[in-house]
């Protein structure tokens, strides 16, 4: 037996396999997997062995991951490093947790900025944050990096995060191959395009194929009815569905299923009497007698979710066996053991249980992480069978059904109601069909009167999901790329964006139509020219007189009797009184042919102003990332966070304490350290302002005056709120985007936290469920670990302990989920 000092090493064994045949490691890859690749996965895994960078865009079940798995492959092969970034933390503990089991702990890492596991591993699945975080400050992590996976990488348009994608894509070293692994979008070519002339040789390849077909079906009353005509080869919508609609819809249906409460008297619309409508425990005992369970109910509302588990208790539904209870509650308690009884209490604990061992329960981001962590697992691992969740859910968590079921197609977008895109549709609905269980997946849509089947058939039918960027130069990148590039190098990056990309695009677009719209203002200019003079002239007068005519009606209307009391209305007339004079001394006003030429005048001029604007539109667009990192770099030599030297910034040493806070207040958070504006604070006053500084509020929360902690956090919040009057001054003169005021909505409830209130009145003080108050205390321990290591000693030490008081009970149980 050969020793293992005499082995080759993984490098030798790649080269000389590689030498033997074409594609030798995906032969190996391949040969170990228990199921044929798909075309699509076999082209993208070749192109990736063949040294290119992929970008694969596929619908959801179809199998893209196998790529990124093949991407560890050859990485281990190679003796190199590979990350694999997920956009959120549930997913990369997903993602390690499954990696785990297939290369075993010592080989693979986590990073998640709150969790650092064996960062050193040939295999590393981090947020992409935490990889933006380590190029930038050129961690040795790096060393060794041969490839990159960026999972759901269409997260690229989020308007919070996405900017952190294209960082990441801009300043990885050219030779790092990057996996993009993205759902169906309808511009996968243009984002391809942009990879390909960002970091060289990138291979697209798109799937609209889905391993699991899914067959559409809308719910009429008790009748499963399917969408689109069968045999007809197109997607026609069904005519027996388009007439019962047509039918229905004329009389109003109000009866309700036998687990609701009647809010009509189906006896006086005979049409009403065998059209029951079906409430939540009705339709999944019809899934469960069609086979069709396992399924998730979106539901865009998370009181709606709640509501559903409610009343499939009260209706007695059960789905699971006595053993099956069992595994459930054994599972829970495991789970759920380290909680004290009275936050299990606090938290709904046994009535959620309860539902749990009968086989359904709810998923939305007001749960406790931990509960929707059991959730999951229990779906997966069919004990749990019914699902009501809210479109969260749709955004990569490992969930599959063989049905999902949609409420309806129109949501509360925070301001009003609006209707879901045909994105969203496809992303919902993609959950339907578990590849290597299910031979077919099915979609449900409850039909309602205001429901058009043609509607659902348009939905169901588009695959218009474009990916459009949200980059947008923050102060915090500012200070980061002129640290590690200089000035000019960042410009050149930036200018190199998606955004950019896109934006340079759209301007081939609208130079095509300047061009020809310039054409035809030479023919009218043509077709209005005077024998007499320069009608174009006379046109300008003749054009400044209607507007101000126009204009003088709406003062009149404004100001009514008092009109010669305004001194915008003197001027008004005491310019007509000029243009009318200088209108009829004008050689064209003697013209015979005036008002002809006069017509061609009036189109010239509108299509000038339309040509003018154009033009003003590209010249915005021209450069614009650039142009806006321009005036942040302004601002920030006005504040000495940069100086110029010789035609070059320099990072100060305020600029060096910025680059290390990330979030939406950056320099506002940067300035009020400098200006020591929280140094009276005590940890748990610094909890408060941390809250003050990253909570923002829903739309719909109203208008209330906050409590606020006493002593030293008013003096300190009078501070900040006037350093961010100067910045919003700054801002405003550098013509930037102003930042929004300080929301304390949440400030007295995390005061009380980290004073130790129990959990129960903290939520009642936020007005938030478990999931949200947990989410934005992360959010504060977050900001509280930046200044820690950024601010000056003794507020380091304050934000350092009040993070301990902030990381308590439930908050820290959930803190690394």
């Amino acid at each position: 037996m050969t020793s293992s000092s005499t082995e080759p090493s993984p490098a030798e064994r790649y080269k000389k396999a590689k030498s033997k045949a074409k594609f030798p490691e995906f032969e190996l890859f391949s040969a170990e997997l228990a199921f044929p690749l798909d075309d699509f996965q076999e082209q993208a895994c070749r192109a990736l062995e063949g040294g290119h960078g992929v970008l694969v865009a596929a619908p959801t079940g179809a199998g893209k991951t196998i790529v990124g798995e093949f991407a560890i492959h050859l990485a281990l092969a190679s003796g190199q490093k590979v990350f694999y970034t997920t956009p959120i933390k549930a997913l990369s503990n997903q993602k390690f947790a499954e990696l785990v089991k297939r290369y075993g702990k010592e080989r693979v890492g986590l990073l998640t900025g709150d969790n650092n596991n064996n960062s050193d591993a040939q295999i590393v699945v981090m947020t992409t944050e935490v990889l933006r975080n380590m190029i930038y400050a050129t961690s040795r992590t790096l060393k060794d990096l041969g490839f990159v996976v960026m999972d759901e990488v269409h997260y690229l348009a989020d308007r919070f995060r996405g900017a952190v994608w294209e960082e990441v894509i801009l300043h990885l070293p050219k030779y790092v191959k990057v996996v993009s692994l993205s759902a169906t979008v309808s511009n996968a070519e243009e984002f391809g395009a942009w990879l390909a002339e960002v970091r060289g040789n990138t291979q697209i390849i798109v799937s609209e194929h889905r391993p699991v077909p899914l067959h559409q079906h809308v719910l009429f009353g008790d009748e499963l009815l399917e969408l689109f005509e069968n045999g007809s080869g197109q997607l026609r919508v069904n005519p027996e569905l388009t007439q019962k609609h047509q039918a229905r819809s004329r009389s109003p249906i109000r009866s309700r299923g036998k687990y609701g409460k009647g809010r009509g008297d189906s006896r006086s619309n005979p049409n009403q009497r065998n059209f029951p409508r079906l409430d939540k425990p009705e339709i999944v005992e019809k899934l469960e007698d069609l086979q069709l369970l396992p399924a998730i109910f979106f539901i865009f509302s998370r009181a709606g979710c709640d509501q559903a588990v409610i009343n499939c208790r009260r209706a007695g539904i059960r789905l699971t066996s006595k053993e099956e209870q069992q595994e459930i509650r054994s599972l829970v308690e495991a789970r759920c053991s380290s909680i004290s009884d009275e936050d299990l209490d606090t938290l709904g604990y046994f009535e959620w249980l309860e539902s749990l061992e009968r086989g359904f329960a709810s998923h939305h981001a007001g749960m406790l992480p931990a509960f929707k962590e059991v959730v999951e697992e229990l779906f997966l691992r069919k004990l749990v069978r019914v699902v009501f969740a809210t479109e969260t859910l749709a955004l990569g968590i490992n969930m599959p059904a063989r049905t999902v079921v949609l409420e309806r197609l129109d949501k509360y977008n925070g301001e009003s109601r609006v209707n879901i895109t045909a994105g969203e549709y496809t992303q919902l609905t993609g959950r339907a069909g578990r590849r290597g269980i299910d031979t077919e997946g099915h979609s449900v849509v409850l039909w309602g009167a205001q429901l058009d089947p043609n509607i659902v058939a348009g939905l169901a039918s588009k695959r218009t999901y474009p990916l459009n960027s949200s980059f947008r130069p923050t102060y915090n990148m500012a200070v980061n790329l002129i640290a590690a590039f200089g000035k000019d190098r960042a410009r050149e990056v930036l200018e190199r964006s998606f955004a950019q990309f896109q934006a340079d695009r759209s301007v081939v677009g609208v130079a095509q139509v300047i061009k020809d719209k310039q054409e035809s203002l030479k023919g009218y200019e043509d077709a209005l020219s005077c024998h007499l003079g320069d009608f174009k002239e006379y046109a300008r007068i003749r054009r400044e007189i209607s507007d101000l005519e126009r204009e003088s009606a709406r003062i009149r209307v404004r100001v009514g009797n008092d009109i010669r009391q305004t001194k915008q209305m003197r001027t008004i007339e005491s310019q007509l009184g000029r243009l009318r004079k200088e209108l009829r001394g004008h050689p064209c006003h003697q013209c015979s042919d005036r008002e002809v030429h006069a017509r061609w005048g009036e189109r010239y001029f509108k299509l000038k102003r339309e040509v003018d604007a154009s033009l003003r539109d590209m010249d915005q667009k021209t450069g614009q990332v650039a142009k806006v990192f321009d005036r942040i770099c302004d601002l920030l030599a006005d504040l000495d966070y940069l100086r110029e030297e010789k035609g070059e910034y320099e990072v100060t040493t305020s600029g060096a304490r910025l680059s290390k806070i990330y979030g939406e207040r950056d320099l506002l958070i940067a300035e009020c350290i400098n200006h020591g504006a929280w140094k009276d604070l005590d940890p748990a006053a610094m909890a408060a302002m941390a809250a003050s500084l990253v909570y923002e509020g829903r739309s719909d929360e109203g208008e209330f005056e906050p409590k606020l902690p006493k002593g030293n956090f008013r003096d300190a919040l009078e501070r900040t709120e006037r350093i961010q009057e100067d910045l919003l001054e700054l801002q405003e003169r550098h013509r930037l985007k102003k930042e929004q005021p300080l929301d304390l909505g949440l400030t007295w409830a995390i005061y009380r936290w980290a004073t130790g209130s129990r959990l129960d009145d903290a939520l009642k003080l936020a007005g938030l469920l478990a999931g949200d108050f947990i989410r934005w205390s992360k959010q504060i321990i977050d900001l509280l670990d930046q200044l820690s290591q950024s601010a000056d000693p003794e507020l380091a030490e304050t934000s350092y302990r009040a993070i301990d008081l902030v990381k308590r009970g439930i908050v820290a149980y959930s803190y690394y989920l």
